[in-house]
């Protein structure tokens, strides 16, 4: 690539700050081409994370300016303190999917010490596909990947090494997939009676994936395709097939996204053309003031609703002239008001 073209290019990228891990991913906003990503643990100086992956930014794409989104548990405060768009994970995980797969209706989330399933539903009238609900762990990290590297320490293998123990397991005992604690009370009289350690490797992943599914589906039904994400399903693809076996998948059935270890970055990245202008400001901010304001109104209720950006939508203002009211009495905006699939 010529410097005049590397130079002409618009980027956009995306910081996740996860529970123990930072993803940085750099876009081309035109092509929608990963250009540069970084998946690295942070070892809990997550504000320490986000100054080195500005840093390798800066250090990739020198003297280029680029349009930046956070997203992930611990990006809302740092988002703030850098004056930065945030972007809520769910969202940004969506956003992927829904324009790189479209039949997906299922995404289980797997990260450091969070799990979220993600359901999707196909919207006739809008032709679209929209989140219809989403589950998500509360403060326990059991099913995660803290519960993986857990269950390493038990068995004194390397984490890296794990998933490749965990491949030769033949038979499948019961251990508790809630919490590391209980699971070290289960596997440890295991180790006591001798079963090999590829087989209490791959039962700690049915562990996971039995918590998952029971705890966080809680009922709702776990439609195909199903797309796994999430670093712990990235480099454990043996707790992909434990997944697909109990929920009885085919290949078919299955989506393995291109990168799904920084799916959720990536996310962020494609939102700031979408979800924000120039300036960083939300496309849903409205004044609610003047005679743009009816137009303004429906504008942003119809966006926020083909995005689907949020579970709720609160449309207000806090008193002013009966003129500064009046948009609230138009019919325009009392239908835009009626119309969203989001309550």
């Amino acid at each position: 690539m010529t410097e005049d073209k590397r130079q002409s290019r618009r980027l956009i990228a995306g910081i996740d700050v996860g529970s123990t891990t930072t993803k940085v991913v750099a876009v081309d906003e035109d092509t929608r081409e990963i250009l540069y990503s970084n998946y690295k643990r942070h070892n809990a100086d997550q504000v320490q994370s986000v100054i080195d992956g500005l840093r390798r930014l800066a250090e990739e794409f020198p003297g280029l300016s680029l349009r930046l989104a956070m997203t992930g548990s611990g990006a809302k405060t740092i988002a703030e303190a850098l004056h930065l768009p945030f972007v809520q994970e769910v969202v940004a995980n969506s956003l992927v999917l829904r324009e790189q797969y479209p039949q997906v209706r299922t995404a289980i989330e797997l990260g450091g010490q969070d799990a979220k399933i993600i359901f999707f539903r196909w919207e006739k009238e809008s032709n679209s596909l929209n989140v219809s609900d989403m589950r998500m762990n509360g403060t326990c990290a059991g099913g995660t990947g803290a519960f993986i590297d857990e269950a390493a320490s038990i068995l004194k293998v390397p984490v890296e090494e794990f998933d490749r123990l965990a491949a030769e397991g033949k038979s499948v005992f019961d251990i508790s997939g809630r919490c590391g604690v209980y699971a070290k009370t289960d596997i440890q009289p295991l180790i006591n009676q001798g079963v090999p350690r590829s087989d209490l490797a791959l039962s700690a992943l049915h562990a996971i994936a039995k918590q998952t599914i029971g705890g966080l589906a809680q009922g709702l039904e776990i439609k195909k395709p199903v797309a796994f994400e999430g670093g712990p399903l990235t480099f454990n693809r043996t707790l992909v097939r434990v997944f697909a076996e109990r929920l009885d998948l085919k290949k078919e059935d299955i989506i393995l996204p291109e990168h799904p270890e920084i799916i959720v970055a990536y996310g962020a990245a494609l939102s700031v053309p979408e979800l924000f202008d120039k300036t960083g400001k939300s496309r849903t901010d409205g004044s609610g003031e003047g005679s743009e304001a009816p137009g303004e109104l429906c504008a942003a209720l119809a966006w926020a609703n083909r995005h689907q950006v949020a579970e709720l939508i609160i449309t207000g203002r806090g008193g002013g002239s009966m003129e500064d009211l009046w948009a609230f009495n138009d019919e325009r905006v009392a239908r835009a008001i009626y119309d969203p699939a989001i309550p």
